[in-house]
């Protein structure tokens, strides 16, 4: 979608907001199943990049302690617990600004993918930044989806992370994609961001050809020490038109209700179900914030009426639309990554 649609879009009042959005939902997802997610940091803490809202920061002075990189057994033990209380997906995620293929951490982590992927879950992996070989080793170990947020609009970004570009973000959701892994790609809101910029961030998302399979939406969760620690609650009605205006504009995706759900009530949950969201991160603990408890979950499903997705094990990166223009490669206006494949600029990326 464009700009101007997604400003017209978000313009909407709430309730016609949120009539297109449910409309657009159950064409796409007729069987209103929610995905149950976990999220396991298997490496935290010690991180050389300057995300401001992230406590794994080695240069900020948070109350995290640092660990360093789970062992397998360990990990699989996470990824059982997970998959008995009922999670279909397993997330895992390493503070680091990235993976080179062929060193002993990056081994380590393929060896854990090939373990989880036994376990009849959907792995996904965000390890920061990847090369083509490196997504097609995680592809062959059995790596389901790669996570790599976008966090907001191009412009907003350089001052919430200075350490890496937009470009080098959308260099490797190209490479992921090129290699046929599914692509999460989603953002925060809360980072003193305008509308306009959560505008932009669904912009450059919608253009992705193919687009997200996923996209995460969430909600700072200001961490002591960081430079964002003192940043106003998000207005939860503000979350929900995000939702909505997510599910209008990559409606195939699944749209993850994801950090922050801490501070909602029952209520703007359902609201935010009402409006597309269909998949949730569930257990007690993200990679460094809080998370509501499995029970609390499961009873809110159950009295809304909601089931639970089974998990795809043949999950790919959707094939590119033919009807649509390719996307275009880093550096052009549109911010928009385009398979490697398909890309004509000599060198680009």
């Amino acid at each position: 979608m464009t700009f101007a649609e997604l400003q017209e879009l978000h313009s909407l009042p709430f309730f016609d907001l949120l009539k297109r959005a449910h409309e657009v939902h159950e064409t796409h997802w007729p069987d209103g199943k929610i995905q149950l997610c976990t999220l396991l940091s298997i490496k935290t803490g010690g991180c050389s990049e300057d995300c401001s809202y992230c406590a794994q920061a080695a240069r900020y002075k948070t109350e995290l302690e640092s660990h360093v990189l789970m062992e397998r057994e360990e990990v699989m033990q996470h990824a059982r617990a997970a998959r008995e209380g009922g999670s279909t997906r397993f997330c895992m995620g390493a503070a680091w600004k990235g993976v080179r293929g062929g060193t002993p951490r990056f081994e380590q982590v393929l060896d854990i993918v090939r373990g989880v992927s036994t376990l009849g879950m959907e792995v996904c992996v965000t390890l920061g930044e990847l090369g083509p070989e490196e997504a097609k080793q995680l592809r062959d170990a059995g790596v389901t989806a790669y996570n790599h947020n976008l966090d907001t609009s191009p412009e907003h970004y350089p001052n919430i992370v200075t350490t890496h570009t937009y470009e080098d973000r959308l260099r490797t959701i190209r490479n992921v994609q090129d290699a046929g892994i599914s692509v999460c790609c989603g953002g925060i809101l809360g980072l003193s961001e305008t509308i306009a910029d959560r505008l932009r961030l669904l912009e450059v998302i919608s253009s992705f050809n193919p687009q997200p399979e996923s996209v995460p939406i969430n909600s700072l969760m200001p961490m002591p020490g960081t430079p964002l620690a003192e940043n106003p609650q998000v207005d939860p009605f503000d979350l929900v038109r995000m939702i909505a205006c997510a599910r209008i504009a990559v409606p195939g995706a699944k749209v993850r209700l994801s950090a922050g759900r801490t501070r909602l009530s029952d209520e703007i949950q359902a609201l935010c179900f009402y409006a597309g969201a269909n998949s949730i991160f569930y257990g007690e603990k993200l990679l460094t914030a809080d998370n509501p408890g499995m029970e609390k979950d499961r009873a809110l499903l159950a009295k809304l009426g909601l089931a639970t997705l089974e998990p795809n094990l043949s999950l790919e990166a959707p094939a590119i639309d033919p009807d649509l223009p390719a996307s275009p490669c880093c550096g052009e206006s549109d911010f928009a990554p385009a398979p490697a494949s398909s890309c004509s600029k000599a060198g680009c990326c």
